[in-house]
């Protein structure tokens, strides 16, 4: 048996997806038996987990509408996963005609169908590039065509900085991809938290992760996730459980405690 390494091209059906993984606790088809598996695992040891993921991707439609509202009209998803409904560029184009989208991952599949969705939508597309190379983003040729960083820009990054671990330092990663937003920006995170779940269950969780291509899953606190928001002034109702963060329904105390994503957006001031 070869040990050659293989191109980053090449999908191992074996080896799960955090994108497939997430594709199928939103109740997707694009998910391999290997990707169900670990999922299954995670859904055991934590079963709101499909509760939270879902509220991520209402987080997403309600955070878009709201900073098209404030006049943004580009948006920037890095880590955006397999495409699904109220996808970003869907929600923008909708709430304002013309708004322009960039989808960044570094997923082979997630890059093959978002390329066959966008074909036809000349104001959006699809980039290959990890979220640990902010400076290969913001210069890739088709960000710099898309995205004007001299206007207000939307920047979305939800459920993807908790596989970054802290020896790769997301918080400065973080800094760079904020460093070029004007005034009249936003930016939008959310991230695994464990609330005051016992070891056992974050040991399962993480364990599920660890059979995956990213390696682990990192959740933070509350401090830890706000201090991703240097630099922006946090809009209503500030750092929340993601299905807290201006629900359709009456809002409620954000009960910390929960396992789940944690949620906010800042503004650029």
């Amino acid at each position: 048996m070869s040990d050659e390494h293989h191109p980053e091209w090449v999908i191992d059906p074996e080896i799960p997806s955090v994108a497939r993984m997430y594709d199928y606790y939103l109740g997707g088809k694009d998910n391999f038996a290997a990707d169900r598996a670990a999922a299954d695992q995670v859904v055991a040891a934590m079963p709101n987990v499909l509760e939270f993921t879902r509220a991520n991707r209402a987080l997403l439609s309600r955070a878009v509408t709201m900073m098209a509202a404030h006049g943004v009209r580009q948006f920037l998803d890095i880590g955006s996963g397999l495409p699904t409904q109220e996808n970003v560029h869907e929600v923008a184009q909708r709430a304002a005609p013309g708004c322009r989208v960039v989808y960044v991952d570094n997923d082979p599949i997630v890059l093959t169908h978002a390329r066959a969705l966008l074909a036809d939508n000349p104001l959006t597309t699809v980039v290959q590039a990890d979220l640990r190379e902010p400076d290969t983003i913001l210069g890739h040729p088709d960000v710099k065509a898309r995205i004007d960083f001299t206007q207000p820009v939307g920047l979305l990054l939800l459920a993807i900085l908790h596989f970054i671990p802290d020896e790769e330092r997301p918080a400065d990663i973080v800094a760079r991809l904020r460093a070029p937003l004007v005034p009249g920006s936003y930016l939008a995170i959310s991230h695994g938290h464990a609330g005051e779940v016992t070891q056992d269950v974050e040991d399962r969780v993480r364990s599920a992760y660890g059979r995956t291509g990213a390696g682990d899953i990192i959740p933070r606190g509350v401090g830890e996730v706000a201090e991703f928001f240097r630099g922006t002034e946090l809009v209503g109702p500030g750092l929340v459980q993601v299905a807290d963060w201006r629900p359709d329904a009456e809002p409620f105390r954000s009960d910390m405690s929960r396992p789940g994503f944690l949620a906010a957006v800042g503004r650029v001031v």
